[in-house]
């Protein structure tokens, strides 16, 4: 039973990946959600055939079936990340309400924000830039969900430490769209786990940097942008499933 409602929620969340891509194609674009999909070279409107999350991708070999230009690999990306995700939120975050008459709601509130979460780690990754109509509802709802001085508190710490950061780099170390997302953030992992999530976005950020650096990708230096706002997501989610763990295994292993 468990694997079967594993499997589903994996599709599930395949196929709201590919809503995803539509979000994230459209809010560049500044287009309405509503409409059928097109091709982005030809225009040519798209068959439900073409639409089938990540198979599709695979039996047209990556191109468009009509025009044969090639479709970005973004889109069975973030089709299979966002099932991922989904998989981790069904199996860590929504066991505890698993006999609760809340559960949808509870369910609801998690995957939307998986899907805001990896709308904005794309996005800024694409377009270094995080997008105020996905984050200020997360941001919103988030408030609602988790209404305690435990998340406020930790909110305030996590955009109050980037805050500071932005205001004595002036704007050149991080961006103002960082300070806005560690609102959100701190709101979803509460204290002290936003602490977790922020030395996790650093770390990967800092072996990410170094890592592109020395293979010259991009032709990355000192001096290149790099979107923080992806590591901060990634951290977050760590700290989100794994959070309690790692604060355990630190204050066994490294506080005497």
């Amino acid at each position: 039973m468990i694997l079967i409602l594993n499997i589903f929620v994996f599709i599930f969340g395949l196929i709201i990946g590919s809503f995803l891509n539509c979000v994230i194609f459209r809010l560049e674009k500044k287009e309405a959600l509503t409409g059928r999909s097109y091709c982005p070279h030809c225009m040519h409107m798209l068959n439900w055939i073409d639409l089938v999350p990540v198979v599709s991708f695979l039996f047209l070999r990556g191109g468009c079936r009509y025009c044969s230009k090639k479709i970005s690999a973004q889109y069975p990306l973030v089709e299979i990340i966002t099932g991922l995700v989904f998989l981790l939120i069904f199996n860590f975050q929504l066991s505890p309400f698993e006999n609760s008459i809340f559960y949808f709601l509870f369910s609801t509130f998690w995957l939307y924000i998986a899907s805001s979460l990896v709308v904005i780690f794309v996005y800024d990754l694409k377009y270094y830039l995080i997008p105020d109509k996905v984050l200020f509802p997360a941001i919103i709802i988030s408030l609602i969900y988790h209404f305690s001085f435990n998340y406020f508190l930790a909110a305030i710490i996590a955009s109050g430490f980037f805050y500071s950061i932005y205001l004595i780099s002036k704007g050149q170390w991080i961006g103002f769209g960082d300070v806005k997302l560690a609102i959100l953030l701190g709101l979803l992992l509460g204290f002290p786990n936003i602490l977790v999530g922020l030395f996790l976005a650093f770390l990967f950020g800092a072996i990410i940097g170094l890592a592109l650096m020395y293979l010259k990708i991009g032709r990355i230096g000192l001096k290149s942008e790099i979107p923080f706002g992806p590591f901060l997501i990634t951290g977050t989610l760590v700290a989100l499933f794994w959070g309690k763990e790692i604060i355990n295994i630190y204050t066994n292993y490294f506080i005497f």
